[in-house]
């Protein structure tokens, strides 16, 4: 079984696209450090959301610089767990790590407030999210995109901004942004996943490979040009994926959308259980304040 050395070490951990991520790291506390005098009288953020904007930013090296993105285009599974951490954790991550005064400041752009209010509307970001999703793993869709590089960046990129656009009514904090607050958040989260069922389904329970991304050699080729240098891949004698993993295509096309599924659930459950817990939170202190406004027996 051959090794994924021999892709070398530029294709295996993009050091371009790490040397970037470093550089918006460097800018975020610079930002939220010694220049946010500049731009807000509000505190430094938290060593908490210090913490999420560093991790979401190293999952999103994870998942677009390391080896888990050379895979992502060798076997399907890998893709579909990429494909999980990028658009149901990071987002997150990093909406919980921005302070608020950051996106008061980039939302004071007006184009830019029209355009986030408008996606960020519950139904549509559940629509918009999902939809292209189940879109881009649509057989022709999916072959399409892992064979051109400027379909795939622009694929890519239109699925992050949707995932942060369905995250953003569930886990922002800014006053006048909450569309959505107690039961509402369960039943939006409840179809979140209902939407995403139908692309796993076909997946999971299809009879055949259903892209050629992964059977046909020549469009295999054509993926992996996305991620590896064009010397590189000259050099090597590739002839498919079965020359790196012995898992048949249909078992991993299987597994990757059983591996999609599982995740999801977990971090779907993970976020209903948050939500249900700071619901019936707030309707205790609710209760509580009513028995101290309501007037006592005995001062009646």
């Amino acid at each position: 079984m051959a090794s994924l050395s021999m892709f070398g070490f530029v294709a295996l951990w993009s050091p371009y696209f790490l040397a970037f991520l470093l550089l918006v790291i460097w800018l975020y506390f610079m930002v939220v450090g010694p220049w946010r005098t500049r731009f807000t009288n509000e505190g430094p953020p938290t060593r908490k959301q210090k913490v999420y904007f560093v991790l979401g930013i190293v999952l999103l090296y994870v998942c677009q610089g390391s080896p888990i993105d050379l895979l992502g285009h060798l076997i399907f599974s890998a893709h579909m767990v990429q494909m999980a951490i990028l658009n149901l954790l990071v987002p997150q991550l990093l909406i919980l790590g921005i302070p608020n005064w950051l996106f008061e400041r980039f939302l004071q752009i007006r184009p830019v407030k029209a355009t986030v209010t408008f996606l960020t509307k519950p139904l549509v970001a559940l629509v918009l999210f999902n939809g292209l999703f189940s879109l881009y793993h649509v057989p022709f869709v999916f072959d399409l995109v892992k064979s051109n590089a400027l379909y795939h960046a622009v694929m890519t990129s239109m699925l992050f901004i949707a995932a942060w656009m369905m995250w953003w009514p569930l886990i922002n904090k800014m006053t006048g942004w909450q569309s959505l607050t107690g039961l509402k958040k369960i039943g939006y989260i409840f179809a979140d996943g209902v939407l995403l069922t139908p692309a796993c389904a076909l997946i999971i329970f299809a009879g055949k490979p259903l892209y050629a991304t992964y059977y046909d050699p020549q469009m295999w080729m054509e993926s992996l040009a996305l991620c590896v240098p064009a010397g590189t891949l000259a050099s090597l004698d590739l002839t498919g994926p079965e020359m790196f993993f012995s898992i048949p295509l249909l078992h991993d096309q299987q597994l990757g959308g059983i591996l999609m599924k599982i995740i999801q659930e977990i971090v779907y459950g993970t976020m209903l259980f948050f939500v249900f817990m700071e619901w019936y939170r707030k309707e205790q202190e609710k209760e509580k304040e009513e028995t101290v406004v309501s007037p006592q027996p005995s001062e009646l």
